[in-house]
């Protein structure tokens, strides 16, 4: 992340920190055989899992399902499984936790375009990750496929 990027997102955060002392966040890992779904933000660099803010009323598995529908186009069609809680304590933020889900059950909801905030968006064999995935997705794939030790942060 270069400089702009770590204060925008900086910035972002603070103010949002100011309405709500911690963010609660969600991600998804859609499973199928041995490839994850990933995306690539606009806005900050690598490959990651779906995901977003839990918005007031929301539940978590209701924010994650929103979430992944708005940045993959993708809807779930069964129970996910709640992997983890994770503490996002990165150089940006230390108030942010991050709910992580697994979906193995889900249909294509409508042909995802790139747009400002997703610039890209793939299935990928976990053993032929792109290039640039961020620290946590790495952790995530292999606690999920290698039966890594968990971890209690998300992963910087």
């Amino acid at each position: 992340m270069n400089r702009w990027q770590r204060l925008r997102a900086k910035v972002y955060l603070n103010l949002m920190g100011l309405k709500r002392r911690m963010t609660l966040g969600t991600r998804v890992m859609l499973v199928d055989g041995e490839k994850v779904f990933l995306i690539r933000h606009s806005y900050i660099p690598g490959w990651q899992f779906p995901g977003g803010g839990v918005e007031p009323g929301e539940t978590l598995e209701l924010a994650a399902q929103r979430e992944l529908l708005e940045e993959s186009g993708y809807r779930v069609t069964a129970p996910m499984q709640l992997f983890g809680m994770y503490h996002n304590n990165s150089p940006i933020t230390d108030r942010d936790h991050v709910a992580f889900f697994v979906a193995r059950a889900f249909e294509q909801a409508f042909e995802f375009k790139p747009n400002l905030e997703i610039a890209e968006i793939g299935w990928f064999d976990r053993s032929a990750l792109p290039q640039k995935v961020t620290p946590a997705t790495s952790q995530r794939i292999d606690e999920y496929f290698d039966d890594a030790p968990k971890r209690d942060v998300w992963g910087y």
